[in-house]
């Protein structure tokens, strides 16, 4: 009798392979709806920022700082479970709610929150890259070994997502009357954009969201612009 021209055993490994696949891809769902979760709270959160005024920001970023925690809590289990494979094979999984999460951090910081005692909470701090690593306590920018790590793509995504949150705080603290808020955020995103402009990006998506910030920058020009001509800022602060 002739022996099989195939392997037997070929198939029971694919098999093996797919089973662990699937269950790598469950564990990392859960992982997710975990951090799901936590992002969605917080945000949830950091909204009601549009109808607080800029003295009751401490008490709405302490409640938000409850939030990041969480968020950290989980970034850090799913860091340790996901550095057990191949990080090209899985990433996707995460990315955009990694995105989310820094998000959160990233404004939270800016409006006064994440502070330490060398780095006192002010308004308009921004978040460097590797502060946001430390933040989440996970690597950023990886090149020299395959692990979980924050990419410099997630966090100029989540500071774009800043961004937007930003533009439409301008209109709402006019609303609250705090002028100034509008006046800081207008220097801050325009400081932003020409930063942007240096960059040389070549993920298609990021290119793409780096050119939506010219309409947020113009959204908060027009808001500006027309506090100027009511006088309600002094001419110097609305340069």
């Amino acid at each position: 009798m002739a022996p099989p021209m195939i392997d037997p055993s070929l198939f029971d490994q694919l098999k093996t392979n797919i089973e662990e696949d699937t269950s790598v891809r469950k564990e990392l769902d859960q992982f997710l709806d975990d951090l799901n979760q936590h992002v969605s709270l917080t945000q949830g959160v950091l909204s009601r920022i549009h109808s607080t005024p800029r003295a009751k920001y401490a008490t709405l970023l302490g409640q938000v700082q409850g939030g990041i925690n969480k968020e950290i809590e989980t970034v850090g289990r799913l860091a340790v479970f996901a550095s057990q494979y191949p990080y090209y094979k899985y990433n996707h999984k995460w990315t955009r709610m990694v995105q989310d999460a820094i998000s959160t951090v990233i404004l939270c910081a800016w409006l006064g929150g994440m502070s330490t005692e060398s780095r006192p909470g002010e308004v308009g701090r921004l978040l460097t890259l590797e502060e946001i690593g430390q933040a989440f306590n996970v690597p950023v920018n990886l090149k020299d070994r395959d692990a979980f790590h924050i990419t410099i793509e997630e966090y100029l995504l989540g500071l774009i997502a800043v961004i937007d949150d930003l533009s439409r705080l301008a209109v709402n603290s006019v609303t609250l009357g705090d002028n100034a808020m509008a006046v800081q955020i207008s220097g801050f995103i325009k400081d932003l954009h020409a930063g942007f402009q240096v960059l040389n990006l070549k993920n298609d998506i990021l290119r793409k969201r780096v050119d939506s910030i010219k309409y947020s920058v113009k959204k908060v020009e027009d808001v500006v612009y027309d506090l100027s001509l009511r006088n309600l800022i002094p001419a110097q602060d609305a340069q």
